[in-house]
């Protein structure tokens, strides 16, 4: 193995480690925030850090950051859908 090679596996590696602390990190902040009574904002400051936890399990995981443009495009195009679904629920249930 050449030293490039083993220094970027080593890069890669270190890579991962870090983004697997800062999920343990989300997952600590998520369990502290169900602790403190923020009203209304708890769900809100809950479904963030998932949301952030979620976008880095995709992006760093399951390499979408290296991936071609049409998966990306794909995988926008989930997230658009699911905002949609979010919006028509909302709507839905706040109209009644």
């Amino acid at each position: 193995m050449s030293t490039e090679a083993h220094a970027a596996s080593t890069s890669a590696t270190r890579i991962y480690y870090v983004i697997f602390v800062i999920l343990i990190v989300c997952t600590y902040l998520t369990w502290q925030v169900a602790y403190f009574d923020l009203g209304r904002l708890n769900t809100v400051v809950a479904l963030a850090i998932a949301a952030v936890k979620a976008t880095l399990v995709v992006w760093f995981f399951m390499h979408a950051r290296s991936s071609p443009r049409l998966i990306l495009l794909i995988a926008f195009s989930g997230l658009l859908w699911l905002a949609i679904l979010l919006a028509l629920t909302a709507g839905d249930y706040l109209t009644r």
